[in-house]
């Protein structure tokens, strides 16, 4: 097995307080290479930088029986983590997670909204793609919203002005965006109600873990309940501080089959293959609707979906069995044609 990570330490943040930090990460993957050691894998660490031609020679060498995909982009507006799994399909090796198309897809947040609501997966209200700043007369808006770039994950571009009150903030945080990320900004109305995470393993067969419920209700009130950057990655931060998360969940029978049913429509809907994250809010009406599909979500052990699997029984290195399960089905659809 080829365990493939993003290794260029130009890249990501080196601050220590940063738990998105390479150094952070370099550490989660020796966790993730010893757990998958420990079940019988040979597992080879594979550093993809800013060498690919480096790189594939190294694969072909190495002829792994799979790779184990945990590239993940650091860079504003990057979308190499799609062309990875491309890359890999081309050479002939199996991969984990979702194929190049549904993590291309999901990167382009407008572009999964509209599929979503096309395919009658509710999302938020006023969802609108906003390109330049004359977008921003251009649209009734019904207030608050909220606001970041369109290409970005982990909580990239989102902070404590990200929820907008007025058309005034509204284009002052499109010009931040536009600016700094180079690359539009996605509005939406901003839903007050309860937020879930709907972790998700399997191929053929998914299996939903255990609802996780993120609670806000220990922020001051001039800090927004949104999973913000510092939120995600800042320990020193206020928002990391003062964000939990409850799982399992506590929620009623009858909401939990509602959030479970749409989170799984969505995960089919985009494509997402193996294991993954779909992000809920409820509406005003108590309705699930989707933030956001996470194809190749975080695999940190104690962490997110190893957090739901481990209250479902399931140990992190069975967790990461599972992983490579799915892989070895493939997506459906998925010729084997390799490239040599």
């Amino acid at each position: 097995m080829a365990l493939v990570y993003n290794g260029d330490r130009d890249a990501a943040s080196d601050r220590p307080e940063d738990r998105g930090s390479s150094a952070d990460l370099r550490l989660m993957i020796r966790r993730m290479a010893k757990a998958l050691r420990s079940v019988g894998y040979r597992v080879t660490v594979l550093p993809l930088a800013r060498d690919l031609s480096a790189f594939q020679r190294k694969l072909r060498r190495l002829k792994p029986d799979v790779v184990f995909n945990q590239y993940d982009d650091v860079v504003h507006g990057a979308l190499h983590e799609m062309r990875l799994p491309a890359l890999v399909r081309m050479m002939g090796f199996p991969i984990t997670g979702s194929p190049a198309l549904a993590i291309g897809l999901t990167r382009y947040k407008h572009m999964t909204a509209s599929l979503l609501q096309g395919a009658g997966v509710s999302i938020p209200p006023c969802t609108e793609l906003l390109e330049r700043l004359g977008d921003v007369d251009r649209l009734h808006w019904q207030f608050p919203l909220i606001v970041q770039p369109s290409h970005e994950h982990a909580g990239m571009g989102l902070d404590r002005h990200s929820v907008v009150y007025s058309k005034r903030a509204l284009r002052g945080k499109l010009r931040q965006i536009l600016k700094e990320y180079r690359q539009p900004a996605l509005a939406q109305a901003f839903l007050a109600g309860r937020e879930f995470n709907v972790g998700i393993v399997g191929g053929r067969q998914p299996r939903v873990m255990p609802l996780a419920e993120v609670d806000y209700s220990q922020l001051p009130p001039e800090i927004p309940p949104i999973m913000s950057y510092a939120a995600k990655w800042i320990e020193t931060a206020e928002e990391y501080r003062k964000t939990s998360v409850i799982c399992p969940a506590v929620v009623e029978p009858e909401l939990a089959r509602q959030i479970v049913s749409t989170a799984l429509r969505a995960f089919r809907a985009v494509g997402t293959w193996g294991y993954g994250r779909v992000d809920i809010r409820l509406d005003e009406q108590q309705r699930p609707c989707v933030l956001e599909v996470n194809c190749n979500a975080c695999l940190e052990e104690g962490h997110g979906l190893a957090r739901q699997a481990d209250r479902a029984g399931i140990s992190y290195a069975r967790l990461l069995q599972m992983v490579v399960k799915a892989a070895f089905e493939g997506p459906p659809h998925d010729l084997d044609i390799p490239m040599v």
